[in-house]
């Protein structure tokens, strides 16, 4: 697997992270690849489920709205 090395990093960022992979119990290195793949991927967690998917829509007005009317046909010559 390639390697990353990242130099020249101010302190208080070091020691940011490793406060934040303490809290997560992790080390700094796996903390350091979560924060590189959420920030390049996105959040990797579970999937939000369709459901939530459906609640986060804007409401569009009410169900009358997108009703079906009756088809009647047309009328055609033959």
């Amino acid at each position: 697997m390639p390697q990353l090395i990242v130099r020249g990093i101010e302190e208080k960022v070091v020691k940011k992270l490793k406060a934040r992979a303490g809290a997560r119990g992790v080390s700094m290195e796996e903390e350091h690849r979560r924060i590189l793949r959420e920030a390049l991927f996105g959040p990797s967690g579970k999937r939000a489920s369709f459901k939530a998917h459906l609640a986060q829509m804007p409401d569009a007005g009410p169900d009358e709205l997108f009703a079906r009317r009756k088809d009647r046909g047309r009328d055609v010559d033959l």
